[in-house]
């Protein structure tokens, strides 16, 4: 497969011209990646207006993940995200309606955020706990059954931070059923497609759907893809830049850009064998560690989940013992440690890794379980709140206060609390619970 954003940027590199243009560093080396950092001069194409190096970068891309359309994002999945929600909010007023959105309460707070900013109303499905949420279509049905206003779109996050997949399949089927569209936020799954068999939400359904290709692919940090589907809305099909443009920056990254392109060469090369051997290697290992006694959750095939408290520690206490070993890990709360792994991690560092996990001791279960709170009461939309002349208080002081702003930390970004909802005590122990001892509220 070519690469034409990094074919061109590296003849510009190496080209010797006076750089009369952006950025200020004029090419010489500061860092070591300035030659290679450009702006939309003249033949480098622009990446909200594409039609040449990107574009055509674009549709190399498009075409290995078999949607409709591939838009690049040089700022995460979160542009994508509000992108997407803009795109099922200009879906909804094109029939005349007020948008409204069924969404698992485990989304990413650019969810919330992006809600706040097109004026979208949101259905919350609750799931297990804060960072889990499987919807299960047939209790959907029913549930889609009893309302006399029905959804805009289906908003799921799959897979999850804890590496559960939804049956994209199946609520396929449901949004069908009603007229919803299908929205998948699959910021952790790019490499999805290229199982044996794809489990990407393009190849199971979904109408549109973001990949966060630096998390689980060999991207520069903010390297992301919109997917769109050939079957979405005309309106989606032909908005998606638009919506995009709406978001990003006048001025994205060309080093971010180079390395998409770049990726996608290698997903059309050796990726396949390099993801199969991988997966592989980790189900050996994680079948090695179980008999062992240790407990992992989630069916993603390249990331490691612990069970914490199920061997005796929590999951700060792993995190700890593994950074003394040298080995850094995504994500730890009391409950879980999340291991992320790609092909790039190799044999070498699995085994560092089962080294490790070998020497850890494993104690007696911790029987202490997070605490559960009902859906809060909601007071004000989420847009209002957001909006709302607000303050920062202790999260001891906040029962009954209602919240502005959802100050949750990345990772793992999942508002436990969302704004314009009553803070009740079950909350303040789900704060308490996860190290959050501040809350920006609406001033009375």
């Amino acid at each position: 497969m070519n690469t034409p954003i990094c074919d061109f940027i590296s003849r510009y590199a190496n080209s010797n011209a006076l750089r009369l243009h952006m950025p200020g560093h004029k090419g010489k080396r500061f860092t070591g990646a300035e030659k290679f950092d450009i702006t939309e001069i003249a033949g480098a194409d622009s990446l909200y207006e594409a039609a040449g190096i990107i574009r055509e970068s674009e549709r190399n891309t498009s075409r290995l993940f078999g949607s409709g359309d591939t838009l690049y994002s040089t700022e995460g999945s979160s542009q994508c995200i509000r992108a997407m929600i803009y795109l099922a909010a200009l879906s909804a007023r094109a029939k005349g309606k007020r948008p409204l959105i069924a969404a698992g309460r485990n989304a990413h707070k650019s969810f919330v955020s992006a809600c706040a900013l097109v004026d979208c109303d949101v259905m919350w499905i609750t799931g297990d706990s804060y960072l889990s949420c499987n919807i299960d279509a047939d209790e959907l049905d029913a549930s889609l059954l009893e309302l006399e206003y029905i959804p805009d779109a289906l908003y799921v996050t799959s897979p999850d931070y804890l590496g559960n997949l939804c049956d994209i399949g199946n609520l396929r089927r449901i949004c069908d059923k009603y007229g919803m569209l299908l929205i998948v936020d699959n910021a952790h799954g790019a490499y999805l497609n290229f199982l044996e068999k794809s489990q990407h939400p393009m190849a199971l359904g979904a109408d549109v759907c973001c990949d966060s290709a630096h998390k689980t692919l060999p991207v520069l940090t903010g390297g992301a893809y919109l997917h769109i589907s050939v079957s979405a809305p005309r309106a989606v099909r032909e908005r998606a830049r638009d919506a995009m443009a709406l978001f990003g920056s006048t001025s994205p990254s060309y080093l971010i850009l180079c390395s998409l392109d770049k990726c996608s060469a290698y997903l059309d090369d050796t990726y396949r064998e390099k993801l199969a051997y991988t997966a592989f290697k980790i189900k050996e290992l994680k079948e090695c560690l179980s008999a062992k006694g240790w407990c992992f959750i989630g069916d993603e095939p390249l990331k490691l989940t612990v069970c914490a408290k199920r061997v005796g520690y929590t999951g700060y206490e792993l995190a700890r013992i593994l950074k003394k070993e040298n080995i850094v890990c995504e994500f730890s709360d009391p409950d879980y440690l999340v291991m992320m792994i790609t092909p790039e991690t190799g044999d070498e560092g699995l085994k560092r890794l089962l080294d490790v996990f070998a020497k850890i001791v494993i104690r007696e279960p911790i029987s202490d379980m997070p605490p559960q709170m009902k859906m809060p009461e909601r007071v004000k939309g989420i847009r209002e709140a957001m909006f709302c002349e607000s303050e920062l208080i202790p999260v001891s002081d906040s029962i009954g206060r209602v919240l502005a702003v959802a100050n949750v930390a990345c990772p793992p970004a999942v508002p436990i609390v969302v704004c314009g909802e009553r803070i009740d005590g079950d909350a303040v122990k789900c704060f308490d619970y996860y190290g959050i001892d501040k809350c920006r509220v609406i001033i009375k």
